[in-house]
């Protein structure tokens, strides 16, 4: 059986890694949602892998190197480009649609304006080319101000981002109202709620529909410090199975799911993290982060296991609900009224700025701002077996 050849670009946008596609350049039978496109998609990134290697595609074994993008001139009024996520299971034959990847947002842009995707008359030659996508994942928009020379976009520089060996050109990224879904963006209507596991506890929890749905814990509640890395967690089965039960019950009383069974069947959404207060610790690069150098300490679950980093999408809920008085986050930097937070993770800190005000009794987030690059790694066709779909 022949190989199909599909155009195709492999990224690195912020802390991630995935594969970029023209909807138009992908066989007919995957342009449109369906079972054909997510068996393109799984075999592009070599899953399912009961190895958990991806050893026959493209995929790096991690859930930051597990994704896949298919963007399209947008078809909605004022915008640029449609940008759809695909988060690629590792080992199961699955593609969860349920939300965004911030870090990869930060090469939309890029390949927006590379691959004809962008009105020519908008693009300057030297500056900031700015981009409006519009995220059809969570249906909101995002602007990305994509550095350019010489007519064409500019990946080197020297902006550097923890988690991410390289400097690269700086990426400004506008996630405008950011929350999901209408009405306030807690969706108990509280900014604290007592979430109660079987078997497991009862924990004080941030529930929030900002970037993407996230359950927020407070460290100690769970017995951890807050200065974890992956190791610590990730090769613990008991804790991730403790840390997947209690995402399951957060997302049953967020409204994600109707039963806690349904948690296996969206893994991307919601996050689970859990912050503790600043404190020194050492990151995954050996790197000594200093007390003073943060606000408070945030810990995030990406697909099951404790993220390498920080996600993009996690990174806005964490700088909305630190922007809101009393929730956890808010309280483990300290406190009070703030409209952006430095937080620290496995691989070093990040700043987030975002505002969020109160009216008739809801919240709701107006903008977060940050700061990411994205680098072409690969360009050309990426080839799979004709009898994939």
């Amino acid at each position: 059986m022949p190989q199909i050849k599909i155009p195709a670009v492999y990224y690195r946008g912020g802390t991630s890694k995935g594969v970029f596609f023209k909807r138009t350049d992908l066989p007919e039978a995957a342009q449109e949602a369906g079972a054909a496109r997510d068996k393109i998609l799984l075999r592009v990134l070599g899953s399912p892998d009961p190895y958990g290697k991806q050893i026959d595609g493209l995929g790096n074994a991690s859930s930051s190197t597990s994704k896949a993008v298919i963007l399209d001139k947008s078809s909605k009024p004022d915008h640029d480009v449609d940008y759809l996520f695909g988060q690629v299971a590792i080992d199961k034959p699955f593609v969860d649609w349920s939300g965004n990847c911030g870090n990869l947002t930060a090469a939309v842009g890029a390949f927006a304006i590379a691959n004809g995707l962008v009105d020519k008359e908008k693009i300057p030659s030297d500056g900031i080319c700015t981009v409006k996508i519009w995220q059809k994942n969570i249906a909101k928009t995002i602007i990305a101000h994509v550095p350019m020379q010489n007519g064409e976009v500019l990946e080197t520089g020297d902006f550097e981002l923890d988690g991410v060996t390289f400097p690269a050109a700086e990426v400004q990224i506008e996630f405008l109202d950011p929350a999901d879904g209408e009405g306030d963006m807690f969706p108990t209507g509280n900014v604290v709620d007592k979430l109660s596991v079987p078997e497991v506890g009862e924990f004080e929890a941030t529930l929030i529909n900002s970037g993407i749905p996230t359950i927020f814990l407070n460290a100690a509640d769970l017995g951890y410090t807050g200065k974890e890395l992956q190791d610590d967690i990730n090769g613990k089965p008991a804790e991730l199975d403790k840390l997947e039960k209690i995402r399951a019950y957060g997302a049953l009383k967020m409204g994600l799911i109707a039963d806690v069974a349904e948690a296996a069947t969206r893994a991307h959404t919601p996050k689970i993290a859990w912050v503790a207060p600043p404190a020194e610790y050492v990151a995954s690069s050996g790197k000594t982060v200093q007390k003073e150098d943060v606000d408070l300490l945030v810990r995030a679950m990406s697909m099951g296991k404790l993220h390498h980093a920080m996600m993009g999408t996690a990174s806005v809920a964490i700088a909305t609900a630190a922007a809101v008085p009393g929730t956890l986050v808010n309280l483990a930097a300290g406190g009070g009224q703030r409209d952006a937070v430095h937080f620290g993770h496995p691989s070093g800190t990040l700043r987030v700025g975002a505002s969020a005000e109160r009216s008739d009794d809801r919240w709701t987030a107006t903008k977060a701002v940050m700061s990411r690059s994205a680098r072409v790694i690969m360009e050309g066709w990426v080839r799979v077996p004709e009898d994939t779909f």
